[in-house]
């Protein structure tokens, strides 16, 4: 009984981008979700930009029998930032719970995130780890260990080991789709940065990692729980050699313009590493090799962009 009379209001916030079927699939995955009873949970949609029948698609879902309410808004500029603030704009209090359109949570996913709203009253922000969907129907290659795994990884996965960890700048940090964050810390963060962030489907991100920063930067918590479990779908047309270099390239630039957002020369290691790369690509001719080599130059080469490049914040 203790715990009911704890919970606090929680809307789960999607920000999509013409991805109706996927965007489904996760709101389906979400209404599957149990509850502690008398939770107040809801869903909240934002529509960015959106072209094809996200919208419609919605406004059928809202005569479904669901579980938890859905309602949705439509945020017309295009970039996730833009709809993120809109999001966070909306709700008025509580915990945000964001997740990304091509994600499904666990079916413990709301319990998780209430109880361990429960057991730690003092800390405003939360995390839990993202898997990728595998069906088995992926490219072996995508599962390569050793030296020559792909990095960054083809399809998005975060964890930090079995125990609830404090995450630090010294962790990996979490991404924007597995974010649980108490509204009033906003007002003392500032939002997402609009400089920063998607626009439509390109691979440009950092809105996410910079936020964590700022939170971090200003001396607030944020409990990594291994039991608020998501799964990122797995695209099987993007696990091409093509798709994985441009992924590469945008991952570091952004990595490189949240970390370093003033303009500045390319550091004189980087080049040697360029160059090593390179040299290494020549000699190679097994293809785990030279998919390797290619997607650490077109990292390299993001990184330097980012240097070079800066931003507003």
């Amino acid at each position: 009984m203790e715990l009911v009379k704890m919970q606090q209001k929680i809307t789960v916030v999607i920000c999509t981008h013409n991805r109706a079927n996927l965007l489904l699939k996760a709101i389906h995955s979400i209404n599957a979700a149990p509850s502690l009873s008398g939770s107040d949970i809801s869903i909240l949609v934002i529509a960015n930009a959106c072209s094809d029948d996200t919208l419609q698609k919605l406004q059928k879902l809202q005569t479904d029998s669901l579980q938890y309410p859905l309602t949705f808004e439509e945020e017309p500029t295009p970039g996730k930032s833009f709809a993120l603030i809109r999001a966070v704009n909306l709700v008025p209090e509580g915990f945000i719970c964001f997740i990304d359109d091509d994600h499904r949570v666990d079916k413990n996913y709301l319990t998780s995130i209430q109880n361990t709203i429960n057991k730690s009253p003092k800390i405003s922000m939360f995390c839990g780890p993202i898997f990728p969907d595998w069906t088995g129907l992926e490219p072996s290659w995508v599962h390569t260990q050793g030296k020559y795994k792909i990095f960054p990884e083809p399809i998005p996965c975060f964890k930090i080991g079995s125990k609830a960890t404090l995450i630090t700048a010294e962790t990996p940090l979490p991404g924007g789709g597995t974010l649980i964050v108490k509204k009033e810390l906003f007002a003392k963060i500032g939002h997402f940065s609009t400089a920063l962030g998607p626009k439509g489907h390109n691979l440009v991100g950092g809105e996410d990692t910079d936020f964590v920063l700022r939170v971090l930067n200003a001396g607030e918590k944020i409990l990594y729980v291994p039991d608020i479990i998501q799964y990122h779908y797995v695209d099987l047309g993007r696990l091409k050699l093509s798709y994985l270099i441009l992924t590469s390239f945008q991952r570091t630039r952004s990595f490189t313009l949240v970390n370093y957002p003033n303009r500045s020369p390319i550091p004189l290691y980087m080049w040697r590493k360029l160059f090593n790369y390179i040299f290494s690509l020549l000699f190679s001719f097994k293809i785990s090799k030279i998919r390797f080599y290619l997607i650490r130059i077109a990292s390299t080469t993001g990184e330097m962009i980012g240097f070079i490049e800066g931003r507003i914040r």
